[in-house]
């Protein structure tokens, strides 16, 4: 199993709007999340940063997410939610949401 956290900035004229989307992703989105292996999915908010966690318990986890955004579901719930969000200073170049380095682990 893999830990993925990631951290990408709401706009703040949007957040109500994100929230509101987040109340009820369509079911066919959360499916292909789970056909891609993905688990334990959670989205955090702090000021004006989205802190994303999940665990994946799949064998490639690029070519997993290839399927996520393949999937025409997820681009329609995309073409929602991608206004609502910016790329943080830190995001690599074309990284959406910035990957984070994992410093602590207790189990």
């Amino acid at each position: 199993m893999k830990r993925v956290a990631q951290v990408i900035r709401v706009r703040p004229e949007k957040l109500d709007e994100y929230r509101q989307l987040h109340r009820d992703v369509p079911q066919p989105v959360l499916d292909q999340l789970r056909r891609c292996h993905i688990a334990n999915y959670s989205i955090h908010l702090l000021g004006d940063r989205l802190f994303s966690y999940f665990e994946y318990h799949g064998d490639d986890l690029a070519a997993d997410i290839a399927l996520v955004a393949a999937d025409k579901a997820t681009q329609a719930w995309w073409k929602l939610t991608d206004p609502c969000q910016q790329p943080v200073e830190e995001a690599a170049p074309g990284e959406w949401w910035a990957s984070t380095e994992q410093v602590f682990l207790m189990e």
